[in-house]
């Protein structure tokens, strides 16, 4: 039989308290958001002794804005109240489209986009999404804040980029310009409750004539950790999307992965998959940055 702590401070100074004071005494902690994937590995992987820190009670990782200039999501806010939020939805429609993905009704009720993203799991649906968004990592320590570009975060297969004694309050994604949408797909073997087997986020931004003047392409699913695609974006500036265009950004897509071969798909596959994801979540950005 393991041991386990656990500890819910109300502040962001206790929260740092917990963890210097666990840090001092070389006791393990680790920061609980939603909680889903964590109790399946207390279970299976990583059964051993710990302080679970549970950070649902912060003010800094529950604040939801999306306010003029940028949109800000607490790291512990649920996957069911980002879902429905419709000024989230309608400003970053895919971001709520991979969040809307992550299992059943019930696992929505604790997932979060923090813990999603903190878990670092090559087919976490929201992780593309995030990236395609341009979201910012703003993490927390005993030393002050930083900030870090959401493709830099994820650093190796269940792994990321904090350090001892951070916590990830959230995640800041600027305004997108006019003309700017984004969408994401994935594909998976069951219709439902799945894990992505390929996943691709797309934004495009478009002038008045219909020309593709910015954009960012992430995958997931089809290397250790998902993709920014800068060579698939650049495949897009200056075109009007024809389909040849659409076909080059999810070549360079597929190029740029390195998928594994496993029971859930092989490489090869993978390698197709992800550039008609590619080329379909473009099209739908477009379509969404036109007004359609």
């Amino acid at each position: 039989m393991q041991s386990f702590a656990y500890a819910a401070p109300a502040t962001l100074a206790e929260a740092m308290d917990i963890l210097a004071s666990h840090r001092r005494r070389k006791l393990r902690t680790q920061i609980l958001a939603g909680g889903t994937d964590m109790l399946v590995q207390m279970r299976t992987v990583d059964k051993a002794p710990r302080t679970i820190v549970d950070i649902k009670h912060l003010k800094e990782t529950n604040r939801l804005a999306v306010a003029a200039k940028e949109t800000y999501v607490g790291s512990a806010i649920p996957g069911v109240t980002l879902a429905a939020n419709a000024k989230l939805a309608e400003r970053h429609p895919g971001l709520v489209e991979a969040i809307d993905l992550i299992g059943s009704a019930q696992i929505q009720g604790r997932a979060t986009l923090g813990g999603n993203l903190c878990n670092a799991s090559p087919a976490g649906d929201t992780i593309p999404a995030i990236i395609a968004n341009r979201g910012v990592c703003v993490i927390a320590s005993a030393r002050g804040s930083r900030e870090l570009a959401a493709e830099k975060f994820v650093v190796g297969v269940g792994k990321n980029a904090l350090k001892p004694g951070e916590i990830l309050l959230g995640l800041k994604f600027p305004r997108p310009a006019k003309g700017t949408a984004d969408a994401y797909l994935r594909f998976i073997p069951r219709t439902e409750m799945d894990i992505a087997v390929v996943g691709a986020g797309v934004s495009v931004t478009l002038d008045k004539t219909g020309k593709c003047t910015a954009a960012r392409v992430a995958i997931g699913a089809v290397a250790p950790t998902a993709l920014l695609v800068p060579e698939a974006a650049k495949a897009l500036i200056g075109s009007a999307l024809e389909p040849e265009v659409l076909a080059a950004a999810g070549a360079a897509a597929s190029r740029a992965s390195k998928p594994i071969t496993d029971k859930r798909g092989t490489a090869d596959f993978r390698r197709r998959i992800v550039a008609v994801l590619v080329r379909r979540a473009a099209s739908i950005a477009a379509q969404r940055a036109r007004g359609n």
